[in-house]
């Protein structure tokens, strides 16, 4: 076992036994949402694996390990405290030999969730290539990561603030298969709809996890991005959200937010101007990733 290593006890008995296991990033906790609905979040995914008859595993850094498997008291911790770091891969051994506190990013998460042999990780929505990366060249970790680490990632799509359509040309170069669950049009964060067509579409979580099967027994390693379509009840237009979106681009802009600080300040901007309705539309997603990714989890442990 890496000595950088430590699983929760539970996940490490539902590993050894085959039984599905989910991995679960934590700077939405973090960075992601203000206390206490990052907590209450936070816990109720947990539950929604629980329910789908899988095991959660929430995934952070403390005390010089990357742990996989968080106790309720642990995440609560990660909810209320001011110094955790935003964790990518760049950042892990930094954080890891300084003995500090880091939430994982997408990248990160994976790559914890690899070394735990965990294969399926549900987040919100995954890093890609940000707005205007013909000049800045801000082309997130997480895909880099996708293309050589075979973690499964269950999101609902690319997060609507980035440059979508660059993010797909960018996977398809990776060769990393982009499947959007039960619709033909790949879909963006907040939106059922992003105005691309999704690469690849399939139906159920059986026919997803033969094709992870398939992919990775054919020694084709890497990713799969799984864009699982936010609930229609709590969709918001995209026309209307990238509203909002060009606002908090250029109040970014003005305030010379950059780098990592980029991807919160967007989203907690866009929370404060939609009156919460987009904080309830990514608290929904989650969940909704967190049922779906659990039901792909269990019918790959099944074979």
């Amino acid at each position: 076992m890496n000595t950088f290593l430590e699983i929760h006890p539970e996940v490490k008995e539902a590993l050894e036994k085959g039984k599905p296991v989910v991995a679960l990033e934590s700077t939405i906790i973090s960075h992601g949402m203000p206390w206490p609905k990052n907590v209450e979040t936070a816990l109720a995914v947990e539950e929604e694996v629980r329910k789908a008859g899988a095991i959660p595993a929430t995934i952070a850094i403390f005390n010089g390990k990357c742990y996989a498997g968080l106790s309720a008291e642990q995440i609560r911790y990660f909810g209320q405290a001011k110094d955790v770091w935003k964790v990518s891969l760049r950042d892990m051994p930094y954080v890891i030999s300084q003995r500090l506190y880091g939430a994982t990013t997408v990248a990160a998460t994976m790559r914890i969730a690899a070394m735990a042999g965990i294969r399926i990780f549900v987040t919100g929505g995954i890093g890609g290539v940000h707005r205007g990366a013909e000049s800045s060249m801000d082309i997130s970790a997480d895909l880099t990561e996708m293309g050589q680490t075979s973690v499964a990632v269950v999101s609902a799509g690319v997060k609507s603030i980035l440059d979508i359509g660059l993010t797909l040309e960018y996977l398809e170069t990776k060769g990393i298969p982009v499947i959007t669950y039960g619709q033909d049009a790949f879909p963006s964060f907040y939106s059922r709809r992003s105005g691309y067509p999704s690469p690849l579409r399939l139906d159920s979580a059986e026919a997803i996890a033969a094709l992870l099967h398939a992919k990775w027994k054919m020694g084709l390693e890497g990713s799969v991005l799984i864009a699982n379509p936010v609930p229609a009840e709590r969709e918001i237009i995209s026309d209307e959200m990238e509203i909002h979106i060009q606002i908090a681009l250029n109040a970014a802009r003005e305030k010379n937010i950059s780098g990592k600080e980029v991807t919160p300040f967007l989203l907690k901007y866009i929370a404060d101007h939609t009156k919460g309705e987009s904080l309830e539309a990514n608290i929904a997603l989650i969940r909704h990733n967190a049922r779906v990714g659990a039901e792909i989890a269990v019918a790959f442990a099944a074979g």
